[in-house]
């Protein structure tokens, strides 16, 4: 469907402002409703919904005949019990006072509703109302009440053997039935009646899982590919093939009628899908009388006139039973209008007249098909092989391509076929001769395919000289051109090439390893010379990015113009995980023992390294430091981790722990020596400890350390002194180490 199709039909199929006419259409009178109904029903004919507003509206003021027009309309293409209901409510109203003519016109009106709609799973009410009617029914005889009673047997016999929401209920009123005629009688009835009734039963569950699934108030519209769409057209698969498989075992007539009622229903929802009319064709192809598929392909046709595929199926139908000039009519209907009939169609009409006429009748339709506007190279390579392959006339075949090639001389796929067909008669020069004549007319962007096939050609029949002479004239004319073929845009020979013209289907010369890497590398290498095509300012680059600077010839970057401004990452502190990195850690001195750089990086340095790393830190860093996890993956910035140590109460607090240990433990007070440690020596510990602290505090630090620095300083001046005592808490970065955990 075209788009200029597409937007007519999305504005046609509206379904919002459809229910707008309908529910507007509900509060007019009917001379002016009508003809809003007229255009819904047009629009959407198997919507029982808006059939049955139509046919309401006329009941609602008596005119019958009105009705009965409408209901003769659209009876037999809704099946929907709502609908029905109405009629056979039409049909009582009229005949109720007409005595027992009317009775009998009304019963076959139940007949004729429930042989249509009997099996839907909502049905039950119709039966239930039907056997009462019946039960009604005057009897003025003995004989007459025992025909009446045998009627109500068989509807009630009939009725729960189709699962419907009503079965239960139907069974009991059964029982009852029968005991009140006789219990003799309706003991043998009963038990021969349990296992069926047992058996819709349990398919009734089945079948109601399957019609939940189903949207009944859904319009049928052209497919648009919404998921609602989708999930309701596998709902109704589903429960066709459901329904194919005679899950209740019953006879083959009644389950065929069973699974036509189905595919009706479905039309009633899917009524523009041509999948469903063809599965519903070909299947009563298979089960139904041989003109039941005709019927519904003509209604399919007339629902879907534009579907050229069922025209198709419907033609190959009429083919197989051996009707060829039904079929021949369908296909002369796709080529009614020459001007717009395609090449398609007369290809196919083509082989079909083959097929059942012989070739002397393709050849004077094809002399005729090839003097139309809509007449594609496709045609002439059709009929060419059809001569070829079937008729085993390679003459003519070759007198039809050198027709076509005058027309199509510029049309790659078709110089192409003709090679193809050539090679096939062993004709190396011909082929040789095309190709050259073809590329020396053809314009340099249509000739890709064309030169990738004479090389093909030239690796397969020609010698090596022809082979690379022609490879390297590919090169140089696509290259001039400035066309990526997709093969090795320089024009020197490389690998790549050599490994394209020693293959042979799915056999290479050389490992799947290296030919990902030469493929990699060829599209690496067209990949550079797109970016230096597209920014030619980069051509004068001197060299790689130093520090984010680019070295150009020019002295004064200001002059570079924005788009050879590149920022390139920083790649010096990338690190590939590797998981055979060492799982834990190591003691300084270690040859394995990993450290955070300078650089950021983790590797393995040497003994001389660590020690002039470890006399930068102070020894609660260090010990820090050789308790540290092992890092997989990305290092942490090492000036980010000195301050946050920095800005740490450590110190202070292991002075604290050490002074309360020290009260409680006496013991520990002892240096190693065994001599007591007096308050003199302490101090000289936190002097020495301070000293440490100052030595690594003289790294530049990141701007918000400095500014906390300069706040200690600040408040130090009015502070306690007191650095090591528990009474200072870790000093006045306690407080702004809380804030900043927060």
């Amino acid at each position: 469907m075209g788009d200029e199709s597409k937007k007519i039909a999305d504005t046609m199929y509206n379904v919002e402002a459809s229910e707008l006419l309908s529910n507007e259409a509900q509060n007019l009178p009917i001379s002016e409703a009508a003809a809003v109904y007229e255009k819904l029903v047009a629009t959407f004919p198997t919507s029982a919904k808006y059939w049955k507003q139509y046919v309401e509206a006329y009941m609602a003021v008596n005119n019958d005949e009105a009705v009965k027009q409408i209901f003769s309309r659209c009876l037999l293409s809704c099946l929907h019990i709502n609908l029905w209901r109405s009629y056979i409510n039409f049909i009582r109203k009229v005949n109720e006072k007409k005595g027992s003519e009317a009775l009998e016109e009304t019963r076959k009106a139940f007949d004729f509703m429930l042989n249509q709609v009997g099996f839907d799973i909502a049905s039950g009410p119709v039966w239930m109302e039907y056997i009462a009617f019946l039960k009604t029914m005057p009897a003025a005889s003995p004989q007459e009440e025992s025909q009446r009673m045998t009627s109500v047997r068989k509807v009630y016999q009939r009725a729960i053997l189709i699962p419907t929401n009503n079965l239960d209920q139907l069974w009991r009123d059964y029982e009852i039935f029968e005991n009140s005629v006789s219990r003799t009688l309706a003991k043998g009835l009963l038990s021969e009646y349990q296992p069926k009734f047992n058996s819709a039963k349990a398919v009734y569950r089945e079948r109601k899982k399957l019609i939940d699934d189903i949207d009944w108030s859904m319009l049928a519209v052209p497919p648009t590919g919404s998921s609602k769409e989708e999930m309701q057209c596998m709902a109704w698969k589903r429960l066709l093939a459901f329904e194919k498989g005679n899950p209740q075992r019953i006879d083959a007539a009644t389950a065929n009628r069973r699974v036509n009622f189905t595919y009706e229903q479905c039309l009633m929802y899917l009524y523009h899908y041509p999948e469903v009319w063809y599965d519903y064709a070909m299947w009563q192809s298979k089960s139904s009388p041989p003109d039941a598929s005709i019927k519904t392909f003509q209604r399919a046709l007339k629902a879907l006139p534009d579907s050229n595929i069922l025209k198709y199926a419907y033609a190959e139908l009429e083919e197989s039973r051996g009707f060829a000039l039904s079929a021949k009519k369908i296909y002369e209907s796709l080529l009614a209008d020459n001007k717009t009939a395609t090449s398609l169609a007369h290809i196919q009409f083509l082989r079909f007249l083959r097929r059942t006429e012989g070739s002397e009748s393709a050849r004077k339709y094809f002399v005729e098909a090839h003097k139309s506007p809509t007449c594609t190279y496709h045609v002439f390579v059709a009929f060419a092989m059809m001569a070829f392959c079937v008729d085993k006339d390679p003459k003519v075949a070759q007198s039809v391509f050198e027709t076509g090639l005058k027309r199509f001389m510029k049309e790659p796929a078709y110089i192409l076929e003709y090679a193809d067909f050539l090679c096939k008669l062993n004709d190396d020069r011909n082929v040789r001769a095309l190709f050259e004549r073809a590329l020396s007319l053809l314009p340099a962007e249509d000739s890709v395919e064309v030169w990738k096939r004479f090389v093909q050609f030239e690796r397969t029949y020609g010698d090596l000289s022809s082979m690379l002479k022609v490879e390297q004239r590919r090169k140089e004319a696509l290259s001039k051109a400035k066309i990526d073929d997709g093969s090795s845009s320089a024009l020197e020979n490389d690998l790549y090439d050599v490994v394209s013209r020693y293959s042979f289907l799915d056999l290479w010369p050389c490992s799947s390893k290296d030919l990902d890497h030469l493929s990699r590398q060829e599209w690496l290498s067209n990949i550079g010379d797109k970016r230096a095509a597209e920014k030619p300012g980069l051509n004068n680059v001197g060299g790689a990015l130093d520090g984010g600077s680019i070295g150009l010839s020019t002295t004064n970057p200001n002059q570079l113009l924005p788009s050879t401004r590149v920022v390139l990452p920083d790649i010096s502190r990338m690190v590939v995980y590797d998981p055979r990195q060492s799982k834990g850690p190591e003691f300084p001195g270690s040859s394995n023992f990993s450290i955070p750089n300078l650089g950021g990086v983790t590797g393995s340095t040497n003994s001389t390294e660590t020690d002039e790393f470890f006399k930068l830190c102070s020894p609660s860093l260090q010990a820090f430091i050789v308790n540290l996890p092992p890092v997989e993956g990305l290092v942490p910035d090492v000036d980010v981790v000195l301050s946050i140590l920095l800005q740490s109460s450590i110190p202070a607090n292991r002075a604290a722990s050490t002074s309360n240990q020290s009260a409680t433990n006496p013991a520990s007070s002892m240096n190693q020596n065994g001599a007591a440690n007096r308050p003199g020596k302490r101090k000289d510990l936190e002097r020495k400890d301070e000293d440490d602290v100052s030595r690594v505090q003289s790294r530049p630090l990141p701007k918000d350390v400095f500014r906390l620095r300069q706040m200690q300083k600040t408040r130090g001046a009015t502070s306690s002194t007191q650095t090591g005592s528990a009474a200072s808490g870790g000093s006045v970065l306690s407080g702004d180490q809380s804030v900043s955990s927060n």
